[in-house]
């Protein structure tokens, strides 16, 4: 398969990060199928497509006839039958392997024997997830960035079973919904949650010890380091359910104590304190910080 054969993009998952990629698709001027498992999800994501393509509207970025075009480009189902016109889907849903592993198998007998299977996953191994597959030689990584249509990267990782020509083709669509591919090989969190995680656990760290306060240690961090955003404020913003699981995958993969997150965080996560889709994290979202 080449590129420019790519006319249709398959999506799996409508959650957050499923309907960033969804509008990155069809903004992009792809058709675009998306699958999820009721129709309460669909429904989400297809408001939170409508509201970011509004907020573009009102910022004169799009015009109103460039919005009815993505959403012509857009369509919504509960059945896998709907993945059949799809020469490339995405997948973007739980981080739990058998999950994943049952939607391939509902894929299989709908999809045709040339279409890749490209995984969103951020924790979970390639290779372990091209093995629960009838085609794992066509199955690759790409792993993309919240929000997705203003985060350029996406992180290209090819299975041990992944043909260089999938990972070719890959590369070329990302370029073509307007975001930089980086190649990377298939271990644990990849490159940049590898680096960025044990940082945000770090500085939980930091704060857990009283050093100085929440809102200190980010101002710190963007005035010190040129960060856009502090460690903390991202951890909030990224979920700290996140962080706890993607921080404790990485100790029990590497057994480096700078992966293991602090009490802190732990008791956050029974807590619900789980940042800005909580309400409250490092942070009280129901009072200005």
């Amino acid at each position: 398969m080449k590129v420019d054969e790519i006319k249709t993009i398959g999506v799996c998952g409508a959650g957050t990060m499923g309907a960033g990629i969804v509008q990155q698709a069809a903004q992009s001027g792809y058709k675009v199928k998306v699958l999820d498992v009721q129709d309460a999800f669909l429904e989400r994501g297809m408001n939170i497509i409508t509201k970011s393509l509004d907020r573009l509207l009102s910022k004169e970025k799009i015009t109103a006839d460039a919005r009815r075009a993505v959403l012509d480009r857009i369509t919504m189902s509960t059945d896998p039958a709907v993945m059949a016109e799809a020469d490339f889907i995405i997948e973007a849903i739980l981080e739990e392997v058998s999950a994943k592993k049952a939607l391939f198998e509902s894929l299989e007998p709908v999809v045709g024997p040339d279409t890749i299977y490209a995984t969103n996953t951020s924790s979970i191994s390639v290779t372990q997830l091209a093995a629960l597959t009838a085609r794992p030689d066509r199955v690759v990584g790409m792993h993309f960035f919240n929000p997705v249509p203003v985060m350029k990267l996406v992180e290209i990782i090819p299975a041990l079973q992944t043909t260089p020509d999938v990972v070719d083709v890959t590369i070329e669509l990302t370029k073509k919904l307007g975001k930089t591919p980086v190649p990377c090989k298939d271990t644990p969190s990849f490159i940049v949650n590898r680096i960025l995680i044990p940082m945000i656990i770090d500085a939980a760290r930091v704060y857990e010890s009283g050093v100085a306060t929440a809102a200190d240690i980010d101002t710190a961090m963007k005035l010190g380091a040129n960060l856009p955003m502090g460690p903390l404020e991202l951890a909030d913003f990224v979920g700290i359910d996140i962080v706890y699981h993607i921080g404790n995958m990485l100790y029990e993969y590497t057994k480096e104590a700078r992966f293991n997150p602090p009490d802190l965080v732990r008791n956050m996560v029974m807590a619900g304190y789980l940042g800005r889709k909580s309400g409250k994290g490092f942070y009280d979202y129901a009072e200005k910080h």
